[in-house]
């Protein structure tokens, strides 16, 4: 998984998966904590600014079981750009990802989740994204990830039922 990806756009740079190491957390703590991010991706953990909470779920979900845990790099630089997850029982097997605000916009999300998808060829894979994050839903349509309905649940971020769109990424 470490080759750099094919850029998707004028604005993509070369980006590389590579597995979790403990120095990205403290990107990924920046990522977690950003209140616009929050609110993008709205259905965050109940609160985003407890540190425990946050080393703790890290813990747990990197020593899980089938669960695939990537970071995103910029593969020039190293820099860290955020990260993909790949969790769930078989029949629901789903994908999450986030990019550190300050690169949205650069295709570097639909770049790391179509290199992702090319190197775990598992299907069906699921999705969920909040109706009004459209950067989300064109990413997961990008991947070729299939809406298939509307839900609406409590979002922590938002402090509000919020619609979400189901997405299904087929064989």
């Amino acid at each position: 998984m470490g080759q750099p990806t094919e850029p998707t756009g004028s604005h993509a740079t070369d980006i590389e998966l590579r597995e979790v190491r403990d120095e990205d957390l403290e990107v990924f703590w920046t990522m977690s904590s950003d209140p616009e991010s929050n609110h993008m991706a709205a259905f965050t953990s109940k609160d985003p600014y407890d540190r425990a909470a946050f080393d703790a779920h890290w813990a747990r979900i990197r020593g899980g079981e089938g669960i695939v845990l990537r970071t995103v790099t910029d593969a020039r630089t190293g820099e860290v750009l955020g990260n993909l997850a790949v969790h769930g029982p078989a029949e629901e097997r789903s994908v999450s990802y986030g990019i550190v605000r300050s690169h949205w916009g650069r295709g570097l999300a639909t770049a790391a989740l179509r290199a992702l998808l090319a190197a775990l060829p598992e299907r069906p894979l699921h999705a969920r994204a909040a109706c009004d994050n459209t950067g989300s839903v064109r990413v997961l349509t990008r991947c070729g990830f299939e809406i298939t309905g509307t839900e609406s649940h409590w979002a922590h971020a938002r402090e509000a039922d919020t619609e979400e769109y189901v997405f299904l990424l087929r064989d």
